[in-house]
């Protein structure tokens, strides 16, 4: 796994686009006098436009790198990125640790990115990451026998045992079809691997749908003791 650097400020906006990027600015951060007009030459974080512009770009990079780097790496760059984010999984240390450095040396060449925070399950892989290159909870598990954890893509990745892993902060709200779903929604699996264990508050939450109670009633003591339990059971799943 590893990541782009700035991803979105990596890339150009061409000359005739900036016009939709103007930005108003006070030189100096002199609020007495007439702010001036800039245009943002790079794709700014937070513009609709700029996770696909950035997307497209790093796709050329696969693109003009045919020929040049194995087949892996140009599939690796056009279908294993999640914006930013690179997850790929080989089946041995040597295609790991070569995947690794062409993707690095591609995405640079060909698209002045920086690949760099990677991390693997593999000892042998993260030991011919360059340090400047490495994931940082990496480099701080540098003197350690035990790899660290890391976060892919919003679920914790155990890299040690290679396993998905969860971490369970509920914040408390009100027991009401509006609180239920709430505290339903931030379990984050975007997997589904926790579904079995999301799946009763669930049923509880449909069956409070068709008694038609409102959003912020109170439900009944019988469901009370049911989302109580959830609650308790769903601490379990870390």
């Amino acid at each position: 796994m590893g990541d782009i650097e700035g991803m979105f400020n990596q890339v150009k906006v061409n000359e005739h686009h900036r016009d939709f990027l103007r930005f108003l600015w006070y030189p100096g951060g002199n609020l007495n006098q007439p702010p001036e007009t800039y245009r943002m030459t790079t794709h700014p974080f937070g513009a609709v436009s700029s996770p696909a512009c950035a997307a497209s770009a790093l796709r050329q990079c696969a693109t003009d790198s045919e020929g040049q780097v194995s087949r892996e790496v140009v599939s690796t760059i056009r279908r294993s990125f999640y914006v930013d984010d690179v997850l790929k999984s080989l089946v041995d240390d040597d295609q790991g640790i070569d995947v690794r450095r062409g993707v690095t040396t591609a995405v640079k060449e060909k698209g002045g990115f920086r690949a760099c925070q990677w991390i693997s399950n593999s000892k042998p892989v993260n030991d011919s990451i360059p340090l400047s290159e490495r994931s940082k909870k990496l480099e701080l598990a540098i003197d350690s026998e035990e790899l660290p954890t890391e976060r892919a893509l919003g679920i914790i990745w155990d890299t040690e045992t290679d396993t998905f892993t969860f971490k369970i902060r509920l914040k408390v709200k009100a027991a009401t079809r509006r609180g239920i779903l709430s505290v339903i929604s931030s379990v984050f699996d975007p997997l589904g691997l926790a579904g079995p264990f999301v799946l009763p508050a669930r049923i509880l939450l449909q069956r409070l749908c068709k008694q038609d109670i409102a959003w912020d009633d109170t439900i009944s003591e019988k469901e009370m003791n049911e989302w109580s339990q959830w609650l308790v059971d769903i601490q379990k799943l870390e």
